[in-house]
C-alpha cells in the first residue's frame, strides 16, 4: 500500500483518523466524532420490531423437538396397582349387582387405570355416569355420557346402590 503524504504543519482532516504507522491507518477508539450524532433511520427498509430484533439473539434450538422430550421425559406418571384376592372378589359382586340394577339406571362411579400412550406408567381416573351398556365380549362399560371403561382395568365402584349391601 502507497503511502499517503500528510502536509506538513496542517492536521488530518478527517476526526478520528491518526497519521499512519507502518503502512496502515490508525483508528481512534473513544468514538467523539460520532456520540452526538443521531441514530441512523433507514429510507428503504422499515423499523424492525423489539420483538422481532429480541428473537435474533434467541437461543435456536439446534436438536428438534429436544424441548418436547425433555418435558415428556419430566411427565411423572403412576405405575399400575395389583387388585389383591378380596379386592377381586369384592369388585365381583358389584358388578354382578351392578348387572341387576340396570334397569333403575344408578350412577356409579368407577375408579380405573388409563396407560399412557407415551411412556410406561399411567394415570388413575374417575368417571361418574349412568351405565348404558355392560359390554361382556369387549370387556367394556359404556355410560351414557359418552366414557368407555375397560373392565380389566376398574380399580373400585362407588355409588349410593352400594351402601344397602355389605360385600
Amino acid at each position: 500500500m502507497p503511502k499517503v503524504p500528510q502536509p506538513k504543519n496542517e492536521t488530518n482532516k478527517l476526526e478520528g483518523i491518526k497519521p499512519e504507522k507502518n503502512g496502515k491507518l490508525m483508528f481512534s477508539n473513544d468514538y467523539s466524532d460520532i456520540i452526538g450524532l443521531p441514530h441512523p433511520v433507514s429510507k428503504t427498509h422499515p423499523k424492525m420490531s423489539m420483538y422481532n430484533r429480541a428473537a435474533q439473539f434467541a437461543p435456536f434450538a439446534a436438536l428438534v423437538g429436544h424441548d418436547v422430550m425433555i418435558t415428556e421425559t419430566a411427565r411423572f406418571t403412576d405405575d399400575e396397582e395389583d387388585v389383591c384376592d378380596e379386592q377381586n372378589r369384592i369388585l365381583n359382586r358389584k358388578m354382578a349387582y351392578l348387572q341387576e340394577c340396570l334397569p333403575q339406571q344408578p350412577t356409579v362411579t368407577f375408579t380405573y387405570f388409563e396407560p399412557d400412550r407415551q411412556k410406561t406408567g399411567g394415570a388413575y381416573r374417575s368417571a361418574t355416569g349412568i351405565i348404558r351398556k355392560i359390554d361382556e365380549y369387549a370387556q367394556i362399560i359404556l355410560l351414557t355420557n359418552g366414557i368407555s371403561i375397560p373392565i380389566h382395568a376398574i380399580f373400585d365402584i362407588n355409588g349410593d346402590l352400594f351402601s344397602e349391601i355389605e360385600f
